[in-house]
């Protein structure tokens, strides 16, 4: 007799990880999508990441070299080169899109819409650039967004820039856009904390995304778990 597969969920597990190194994180998303089945429920992870500057595989064959003393590591997440760093909040997003019939500009839209939906909160208009995924004030760029889809599988997400130094950008061309600038919600006098960023940020996530509820797992879960599961 041969088991069936329990139905998928159509809700999301929210993981809130912390503070975590990039190639933990990236190595544990790997990890998931490996062993997940038709039945395994998404994940939306929040997380921030020491500094760090990430290169997608738009600048696969670009020489990057060191600056301000923080690596460079290249991804498989699309897109090019940008930098992470406290005062950052990351969102990354493990999905099925297989399950919802979604394409990866769907995804795109969705990711957008909820930092656009965010910043709506605060007055702030924030806007799309075709042909330039992320979201931008006033022609700067406040979120990067880098994705990865495979077999229908999502990893990666985005990033939002909240209160951090914004210095080490200086040393790249943000998301291979040569003189690109960059902001904050604190250069636009929101003052928010990472955690009270992540709650606002989630329900954004979870609305545009299209999930009925969440189910939120605190920090204790941490992500070398989900590496051993």
């Amino acid at each position: 007799m041969i088991s069936e597969l329990p139905p998928p969920s159509d809700d999301v597990v929210v993981r809130d990880l912390g503070h975590v190194e990039y190639l933990e994180s990236w190595r544990a998303m790997q990890s998931f999508n490996q062993h997940r089945d038709p039945s395994t429920t998404d994940e939306l992870w929040l997380l921030t990441h020491p500094p760090v500057y990430t290169v997608g595989l738009k600048g696969k064959d670009r020489t990057f070299v060191s600056a301000h003393g923080i690596p460079f590591v290249r991804s498989d997440r699309g897109g090019d080169v940008t930098y992470h760093g406290p005062g950052q909040i990351i969102a990354y997003i493990l999905m099925d899109l297989r399950r919802r019939s979604w394409g990866i500009k769907q995804l795109v839209h969705a990711l957008e819409q909820s930092v656009i939906d965010l910043l709506a909160q605060h007055d702030i208009a924030g806007a799309r650039c075709p042909g330039a995924p992320g979201v931008y004030v006033g022609g700067r760029k406040i979120s990067a967004l880098g994705l990865r889809v495979s077999r229908g599988l999502s990893s990666h997400g985005l990033a939002l820039n909240m209160d951090m130094d914004l210095e080490p950008f200086s040393a790249i061309d943000p998301c291979g856009y040569p003189g690109l600038e960059v902001t904050q919600l604190s250069a636009l006098g929101v003052s928010m904390g990472v955690e009270h960023a992540a709650e606002s940020l989630t329900e954004h996530l979870r609305q545009n995304l299209a999930y009925p509820t969440s189910r939120r797992i605190e920090r204790l879960v941490r992500v070398k778990e989900q590496t051993a599961s």
